[in-house]
């Protein structure tokens, strides 16, 4: 068994399931073309007598760096909350800039510290991992100097954090 069939082998256990009114075709699109390491894994559609139109995604399980989900289209009775957001860890500034310019694209917003919500209301943390390794640093006027540089962020700059963390 190859490595590729070992890990598609393992079941994941908990799977993050966003249930979308009837964008979730559109939303999971965007989110394969967003991501590199994505995609579509299986897409059910409805039939005749269903719920929704005839031939149109019902559900879809779709794959994001490695990390299972599964979208449904659900009726207008679904909304999405600030309360749970999709994390990203990004290395560099150019990942950064990338995720936040595509997942704001088109009637997302862009929110505080690092936050956003696509264009379907889904919420997003785009966040460097050095924010999280100058907040982490045992010097409290170094990781102070950075919290207050995020905080007055929208997206995360990582050399407006990195002057500020160094006290420039």
């Amino acid at each position: 068994m190859t490595t590729v069939q070992q890990q598609e082998a393992i079941v994941q256990k908990i799977t993050t399931f966003l249930t979308f009114n009837d964008q979730a075709e559109e939303a999971v699109n965007l989110y394969v073309s967003t991501f590199k390491n994505s995609r579509i894994l299986s897409a059910n559609r409805y039939g005749e007598g269903g719920p929704g139109p005839a031939g149109s995604l019902m559900s879809c399980e779709f794959e994001l760096e490695g990390q299972k989900y599964i979208a449904l289209n659900g009726g207008p009775s679904f909304s999405f909350s600030d309360g749970i957001s999709l994390f990203v860890s990004c290395e560099t500034q150019a990942e950064v800039d990338e995720l936040w310019a595509k997942l704001t694209a088109d009637g997302g917003e862009p929110g505080p510290c690092g936050w956003l919500k696509d264009r379907f209301g889904v919420s997003w943390q785009i966040i460097p991992t050095a924010l999280g390794e100058m907040l982490g640093d045992p010097n409290p006027d170094k990781a102070g100097r950075a919290m207050q540089a995020m905080l007055q962020m929208s997206k995360i700059d990582i050399a407006g954090l990195r002057r500020a963390y160094e006290g420039q």
